[in-house]
This record gives structure tokens, sequence and C-alpha cells, in this order.
């Protein structure tokens, strides 16, 4: 069968990926720059090929509860946004996490804080990798950086979800969700049936009627004892998800000197700079975390080992850098380099940044 190559924007690989992974509903509200996975679900109307339900809900409140209660039935469920709609889920999310359900989020970032800009950013990254809402919980954080990536990750974050009855998040960059690329779409899975699901979810909740069993799906517990059970479980299942569940990719760093730090679309920045560097001699190489939790903190730790000094890009005021110093533990000294605002830095003043830090380049 031949692959099906398309040309779309990130955020319209999102909405088509959904529909062909067999996503059971998909519940949202519109905020620039990820509208066009509302606008292409709508345009495609699933409910009449595959029974997807899409629903434009009244707020982003309202669509996160509601994939609260798809995910309490089983279903594979996911909603998208972008950084202030996020935000107005994140109690939602947290009542998802604490509850051990399955469910796919989207958040395609602006700039900000508050509404500031509807120009990419990357400054949601503590927002989503140290879980943003209360309690002591983590998502399952994917950074795609390409639109391959947007509609392969669907798969990937439903399969992780369901894997470990845990919330993931695609956290794309505005870039990448307004970006048009060539994209091979996913071949149409069927949707599960009702007996299917309650096969695969016996946890799910489906009612009493007709049944002998009623699940209760909720994230209270009054019993302080019991909660703390519940943390400590939850804190197993991050244990194990840190432990398998680690993805990212290098490049040039088997005789790397110096080492960039880069997700999402700057780390294509980054390695046309690593390019250009390499053709005047110094040895850069790159490291782009693919999922920001859990960050690939061995890694970072092995490749300094090698290197003089490592470089973290990012589209905010550095939040990454923690992570990656957290991993370095003072041994090379770690620098940052971003902007804000919604501007996109090129590759020249990512090579200005590494002859700023680290002049014995010569660059």
């Amino acid at each position: 069968m031949e692959e099906e190559v398309k040309l779309m924007k990130g955020n319209e690989a999102i909405a088509h990926a959904a529909i062909r992974y067999g996503v059971d509903g998909y519940f949202g509200y519109p905020i620039t720059p990820q509208s066009e996975v509302l606008e292409t679900l709508a345009a495609e109307k699933p409910w009449e090929t595959t029974g997807m339900v899409v629903l434009q809900a009244e707020s982003e409140v309202a669509a996160i509860n509601m994939v609260y209660g798809g995910a309490a039935s089983g279903k594979a469920v996911m909603t998208s946004s972008s950084s202030p709609g996020v935000s107005l889920k994140q109690e939602g999310i947290s009542y998802i996490a604490a509850a051990e359900l399955p469910a796919l989020i989207v958040n395609v970032m602006r700039g900000g804080p508050g509404l500031g800009t509807i120009q990419p950013s990357q400054a949601d990254y503590f927002q989503a990798t140290k879980g943003g809402g209360h309690g002591d919980y983590h998502l399952i954080v994917l950074a795609p950086a390409t639109v391959q990536e947007m509609a392969d990750f669907v798969g990937l974050g439903m399969e992780l979800a369901f894997k470990y009855r845990n919330p993931a998040m695609i956290l794309a960059d505005g870039v990448v969700g307004q970006m048009m690329e060539k994209v091979v779409l996913p071949p149409f899975r069927p949707r599960r049936t009702g007996e299917e699901v309650r096969q695969q979810c016996p946890w799910a909740a489906t009612g009493r009627h007709g049944r002998k069993k009623h699940n209760v799906i909720t994230s209270l517990e009054l019993d302080s004892a019991a909660m703390e059970v519940n943390n400590l479980r939850l804190q197993e299942t991050y244990r194990r998800i840190s432990e398998n569940e680690v993805r990212f990719k290098t490049y040039f760093t088997d005789d790397a000197e110096y080492l960039i730090v880069a997700f999402g679309s700057v780390a294509r920045i980054c390695l046309k700079a690593i390019e250009e560097a390499r053709q005047k001699g110094v040895r850069v190489g790159l490291l782009r975390p693919i999922t920001l939790w859990p960050f690939p903190t061995e890694e970072v730790a092995r490749l300094s080992r090698q290197t003089k000094g490592i470089l973290t890009v990012e589209l905010n005021a550095g939040q990454m850098i923690e992570d990656v110093r957290l991993a370095v533990d003072g041994k090379v000294p770690v620098h940052h380099f971003g902007r804000m605002g919604g501007i996109v830095p090129n590759p020249n003043e990512v090579l200005e940044a590494l002859k700023k830090y680290f002049p014995q380049t010569g660059l």
C-alpha cells in the first residue's frame, strides 16, 4: 500500500491523525495559534465516517471536564489549546492525573505571560513538565519538531497515556503548529467497540445498569492515610515512566566539544548553526529532548563528561536550562540563550551566543 503524503500545517496534522488513530472524542475551544485543530476536525466531519465526537465546548474549563468524563468511561479522548487556554485547564488536568486516567492534551504555545502575543513561544515548559496544576503529579510531555511528529505523537501520546493510565501532552511551539510540511498520515484504525473498551479498561466507569460492578472514578480522598497511598502509587507510576519512556535524538555528538540542548522548532535552527560552526572547525553537537518529561537527564550527564560547555537555546527566559543544570551538577558551565515575545532567533544569533559564552571556540 502506497504511503499517503499530504502537505499541511502541524495543527492540521494533529486533527487528521486524531481521526485516523481512532480517537473517540475531541473537546476544545478556539484560540490562536492552534485553532486549526478544531477547524480541521469540523471540516472533516469524522462523526459521519468514524463516529468520532467533535465538540466545541463553551469554555476551556468545560472542554477539559468533558475530557475527564470521556476518559473515565475508557474512551480515547483529547483536547487542544494554547498557553492561556491550557492555564484554564490546569485544575481539570490535575483531576485527570489524580484519577489515573488516560487522555491527550495538545498545547501549541504562544508568548506570555498573560494574554501575551499570538506569536510562538516555549515558555510553557515549566507548566507542562512541573505539573502546572496543584499536587504532586506529572504529565508525559512530548515535544515535536516537525509536522510529521505532530501527527505521529497523537498515536504515541495516546499509547503512553493508556499504558500508564496517565495524561500525556503534546507540547508544540507555535512555529511547528503553523508551518507547512509534507507528512505521511497513518492508516485508519478502527475505533474500539464497547466490549473492547470494557475488556481493555476494566477500571472504567460504565454505570450501574445491567452491571454487577460499578466503578467510581474520582480524585477525592478525605482520609489522609489513604491519600498518601494514592500519591505513593502515582510516584511509582512516574518512576516506571522515567525508567522506560525517555526519548531524545542526538546530532554530531560523537566528537562534540560543545553541546547545544534545544527542543521543538528551535532545535532545527540550532542544527543549522551547528553545521556552520563545524565548517569553521568548531565541534558542536545537539541533543534534542523528545520527552521533556521524563527528561533525558542521564544522556545530558553522559555528554557533559566529554564537553567543555553546554548552551540551552529556548523561546523563553530560561526554563529547560534548570533541568540541564541539574543533570550536569556543576561539572561544566551551562548557559542560556533565548528570545521572547514571539521572536524566533536565526542561526547566526545562536552562533553569536556560542561565541559570547565560549570565546575559546574562536567563532
